[in-house]
């Protein structure tokens, strides 16, 4: 069967196109002059949401395509448009995150004359993404498109960078048959696993933990690495990123590990004899902060390469974790040598502990924090965790007072999106609106810190109208508190470095779509809460801030000793 060519006027129409045909439905972006991409995007009917900055562009789509699990296209200018997304560009590959960026480029024709905004882009982006690649030709612009989605997806997935130079832009593109298509994935059948080094360790495994990481989400259908845990009888954690992967009130989740792990599960953590890490990196803050990890054998599976420490002894296992996990609970099911024994009944008693143990520090953490003027986090996150409805999500940043957010069970439950071992200010505040154009049905929380607030300031009041609906709890100490907590800790001048000055909001953000209070009452804190949310579900945007003080500073952080006790 001949297909007759198909003749598109620019690059742009051909791109677009074939991102609709792929089901690709969101972007954003900050374009440059060459606007014939919006109205390549109007014909397509794909949604763009305009920005004020490249960074935040970065921010979004990576927040809308960690939440949805699909692809996310984000919209460059040239020259210092994609030198200022780079921060973003590294987030959204420390992520894992599935983002196509369309750059403009210099003509091809007048490559090395030194013409306007004129900079070698692939260069500057190719250490930042899984792929970089400028299109030299028109008749290139459907392949490498494909291509650019295509590694995009992965696996492993992560951010592309595609360059249209401004001839190739403007030119014909024509496509003579049918256009390529994105790879099918094969579901492979998960069938028991019966021998490796992996098995073998889980099979004398007494005292095990099943560490979750970030690759896990979108992953976990049926609650497959649950019933992994109920029967190998482990105690259940994840990293930071790995939140949200699992259900966080099933009787063996014991929070996060490392650093954001509270004092009880340190110390089971201690005692163990294996770790299985699932789809994570073992990142700094998974494996320290206050008590190292044993020396025991660590499992580790995960479908990229880079993604397989080799700082830890035991078997590593190269693929998709979910069809590992299936494999082995398959053939523990199977294994009468794994049947439940003393050993392991007196340590899912030690799980049921310790989740105890914690209930009751938050218990006694939220009668401390009642005899305290202010309001104090905690408070916080009891108001929202009460207020909450289903489904919802909480997208984070890593300041030193939002850590507290890190903590479980002073939070538990819900969708959880972070930001990666990078930490980028401002990546929260802004992520937060891809989350909810990704999940329009949820309600989506962006707890951050002021200085994040007003990083992202200037898209959070420009995309108001558009995404109906972000709650912003804004914890104020009037700057950066984890530096002013490193300036205290060496007795450096305040006055001299003023980090931080505690208790003063950041300017209002202002619009009929915005609502906006300081949050300083604490008997009227749930009210104002359920309030906020309330105008939320009628697709507005409320700004919460709440002054905090200095010393609120989550328990996990204090006994790391990373800041002033």
């Amino acid at each position: 069967m001949t297909h007759a060519p198909k003749r598109y006027g620019d690059a742009w129409s051909a791109i677009v196109d074939l991102l609709a045909a792929n089901g690709v439905d969101m972007c954003f972006g900050l374009p440059g002059d060459d606007l014939e991409l919006l109205r390549a995007f109007d014909s397509a009917g794909l949604d763009l949401v305009p920005c004020r900055d490249q960074r935040n562009a970065m921010y979004m789509a990576t927040g809308y395509a960690l939440q949805s699990g699909r692809i996310a296209v984000c919209v460059l200018g040239k020259g210092p448009a994609v030198t200022h997304s780079a921060t973003g560009l590294l987030e959204a590959r420390e992520s894992g995150a599935p983002v196509l960026v369309l750059g403009a480029g210099a003509p091809e024709r007048r490559r090395g004359s030194g013409g306007f905004q004129e900079l070698d882009q692939v260069a500057v982006t190719a250490p930042l993404v899984r792929w970089a690649h400028r299109v030299g030709h028109p008749d290139r612009v459907v392949p490498a498109t494909v291509t650019a989605l295509t590694r995009a997806m992965g696996p492993p997935s992560g951010p592309v960078y595609l360059e249209i130079p401004d001839d190739v832009r403007t030119a014909e593109v024509v496509v003579s048959g049918p256009a390529p298509t994105l790879p099918e994935c094969l579901e492979a059948e998960s069938t028991a696993v019966v021998s490796g080094r992996a098995l073998a360790a889980l099979r004398v495994s007494r005292r095990p933990v099943v560490l979750v990481g970030g690759g896990m989400r979108h992953r976990n259908d049926g609650g497959v690495v649950e019933r992994f845990a109920e029967r190998l009888g482990a105690a259940l954690f994840t990293t930071a990123s790995g939140r949200g992967a699992v259900d966080e009130h099933h009787p063996l989740f014991c929070g996060a590990a490392g650093l954001y792990a509270a004092a009880p599960a340190r110390a089971l953590w201690s005692s163990c004899d294996l770790v299985v890490s699932l789809a994570g990196r073992l990142e700094e803050t998974a494996v320290d902060g206050g008590t190292p990890w044993p020396p025991v054998p660590v499992v580790q599976v995960n479908i990229d390469p880079g993604g397989l420490s080799a700082e830890f002894s035991g078997p590593r296992v190269l693929g998709d974790a979910r069809h590992a996990v299936l494999g082995w609970t398959r053939a523990l099911e199977e294994d009468r040598e794994a049947e439940h024994t003393d050993a392991a009944e007196e340590w899912t008693n030690r799980v049921a502990a310790v989740r105890e143990a914690m209930a009751r520090d938050v218990e006694d953490e939220l009668l401390r924090a009642a005899a305290l003027p202010g309001i104090r986090i905690p408070e916080l996150l009891a108001a929202l965790d009460a207020t909450a409805g289903e489904p919802h999500v909480l997208v984070q940043e890593n300041g030193l007072q939002d850590m507290w957010s890190y903590c479980f069970p002073f939070r538990v439950g819900g969708g959880s999106i972070v930001p990666s071992e990078q930490t980028p200010l401002g990546f929260g505040a802004a992520a937060a609106i891809g989350v909810k154009l990704a999940a329009p049905g949820h309600e989506v929380t962006a707890f951050v810190g002021d200085g994040a607030f007003l990083a992202a300031g200037a898209d959070i009041a420009v995309t108001a109208p558009t995404h109906g609906g972000v709650l912003y709890v804004v914890l104020c100490n009037g700057g950066y508190g984890w530096l002013d907590a490193q300036r205290a800790r060496l007795g450096l001048d305040a006055e001299r470095y003023p980090f931080a000055r505690p208790g003063a909001p950041p300017p209002l953000v202002d619009g009929p779509d915005i609502l906006h209070r300081v949050l300083r009452d604490k008997s009227a804190l749930t009210d104002d809460v359920a309030t906020a949310r309330r105008f939320c579900a009628q697709g507005g945007t409320a700004v919460l801030m709440v002054p905090v003080a200095p010393d609120d500073i989550p328990p996990c952080v204090s006994d790391a000793e990373v800041v002033p006790q």
